[in-house]
């Protein structure tokens, strides 16, 4: 019997993330400490629901992780909201260096992960994989008539 495309799917992204746990675990991090990161570097002030969102974990997940960086250094959080109750979160100096040394590591995941595959094809999986994306958040589609 065939595997569906869905299960495969659901394989690679399995195998991705072991992988990246891998390659974390010896710099003191997991997938999910990552991901809180490399969201902050990109839009610094996110909150403790978007990050959750962005990391696909929950928010109460993500506000003991929030804790833990802060306390560590990693992070800073006002005391108090400036606004509303959320709570803008930064990267701090020390964050900033562990997201770099972090994202060599999952670099090296990814081109392992691309090494069997020709520019033309990885262009390809990236285009595929997008559309797949592009097309289950399509909240216009309700599936067959």
């Amino acid at each position: 019997m065939a595997t569906s495309l869905g299960y495969l799917l659901k394989q690679a992204s399995s195998a991705l993330r072991t992988a990246m746990e891998e390659v974390l675990r010896p710099l003191g991090m997991s997938v999910t400490h990552y991901s809180c990161l490399e969201l902050l570097a990109q839009r610094p002030g996110l909150s403790n629901s978007e990050l959750a969102r962005g990391a696909f974990v929950t928010r109460q997940s993500m506000n003991v992780l929030l804790q833990a960086l802060e306390r560590d250094g990693y992070v800073t959080r006002p005391a108090q909201a400036p606004v509303g109750k959320a709570l803008p979160t930064r990267l701090t100096p020390r964050g900033r260096r562990s997201l770099a040394k972090a994202t060599v590591a999952v670099r090296s995941v990814e081109v392992r992960m691309l090494a069997d595959m020709t520019e033309s094809e990885q262009s390809e999986a990236f285009r595929f994989l997008q559309s797949v994306v592009d097309s289950l958040h399509d909240t216009g589609a309700t599936g067959p008539a």
